[in-house]
């Protein structure tokens, strides 16, 4: 746990956080029947497909399921690899996939044969990957202060973006990728620009971002996801804070961005700060969900600036989040945080939970 000595929490102006309702995590939910062996890294749903779903571990693994083939879903099928597997994300289709870790390589993998193609290497481990259908193209991020664009109608070519830091977070929207980094810089950039970058095969280029912005928060940014209606985006922080923004440089929507405490827990008389490692938002209602080092999923209307609800809370930190691409599903990575300190992993600590939403569970407030 991160304890930090701040008082209780209070929300910023005009965020009301009791519009709240206590869900229980036990009637449309189960949990997957074999779980990775390590810290769960990425949970990915297909896009087209809201059964099938892609998990990603610490345990040098990208795991394929039909969540709903059986009780408990069904493992596919388990593409191991050299190292940690920091990130996934499915391809053009259901049978491509899209992985990077601390082999410092990006992959693409094809789900029906199992063959693996290294698509580049950067210099440091590689936090994240994002695929962008529209543009078919490929953008990993990496600690080593790059971005690689992969143009995937030329296997094999890709061109190196320096950006000012390592990353740790990205997230496209229909038009903008979002870049969370280590010195607080938030990199946007309009991905038709990186999509022509791509295609210009050059081997290190230079990319001027749409906007640069500093973090809305004070402490390291853990994650960051895209509003799916193109508008912005939310972060979240290590200090139990979350942030929503536009896209728009107006002073006018400028002025509506806020950022609000969260996932704070009374232990002993005191308010705990736990990390925010996950967000991401339905596709359908443009709400999102938060999951914390507290082991709680909330659901959020940005917009209104209300929670929604609060799930009662799994056996370990939220480590991860993803929704299938209709709104119906949505799958939970659970792992030791090690937020207390420990890096021991105790038994039955690591699982993914699939919870089925009732048509208006995640659907904002109504003013």
């Amino acid at each position: 746990m991160l304890c930090l000595r701040t008082p209780e929490a209070r929300s910023s102006p005009n965020f009301n956080p009791q519009q709240l309702d206590i869900v229980s995590n036990m009637s449309s939910q189960f949990e997957l029947a074999q779980n990775p062996t390590d810290v769960i890294s990425a949970v990915a749903f297909s896009r087209t497909t809201p059964t099938r779903l892609l998990v990603s571990s610490w345990d040098h693994s990208v795991s394929l399921y039909d969540t709903h083939a059986e009780p408990g879903g069904k493992l596919l099928d388990k593409y191991t690899q050299p190292a940690p597997v920091l990130d996934v994300c499915f391809g053009r289709d259901d049978n491509e996939a899209f992985s990077c870790g601390l082999d410092w390589e990006v992959r693409r993998i094809n789900l029906e044969s199992g063959e693996q193609t290294v698509l580049s290497t950067h210099d440091k481990g590689v936090r994240s990957v994002v695929f962008s259908p529209k543009h078919n193209l490929l953008v990993s991020g990496s600690w080593d202060g790059t971005l690689h664009l992969h143009n995937l109608d030329r296997p094999g070519e890709f061109s190196t973006v320096p950006i000012s830091s390592k990353v740790f977070s990205m997230s496209a929207s229909p038009t903008k990728l979002v870049v969370a980094m280590a010195n607080r810089a938030v990199n946007i950039y309009e991905l038709d620009t990186l999509a022509r970058a791509a295609h210009q095969g050059d081997n290190v280029i230079q990319v001027e971002p749409w906007q640069t912005r500093e973090s809305s928060m004070k402490y390291m940014t853990r994650a960051v996801a895209c509003m799916p209606n193109d508008a912005g985006y939310a972060s979240s922080s290590i200090e139990g804070r979350v942030a929503v923004e536009w896209f728009d440089p107006s002073d006018e929507s400028q002025a509506r961005k806020y950022a609000f405490k969260c996932h704070r827990q009374q232990v002993d008389g005191q308010d705990v700060v736990y990390p925010v490692h996950a967000l991401a938002f339905h596709p359908v209602h443009g709400t999102f969900a938060s999951g914390g080092g507290d082991g709680v999923v909330a659901l959020w209307d940005g917009v209104a600036k209300r929670r929604i609800r609060q799930y009662q809370r799994f056996p370990a930190a939220v480590s991860c989040i993803s929704f299938s691409g209709n709104g119906k599903y949505v799958a939970v990575g659970v792992s030791p945080g090690f937020e207390d300190g420990q890096d021991d992993v105790p038994d039955g600590a690591i699982k993914v939970y699939i919870r089925e939403l009732s048509a208006n569970e995640a659907q904002g407030k109504k003013k």
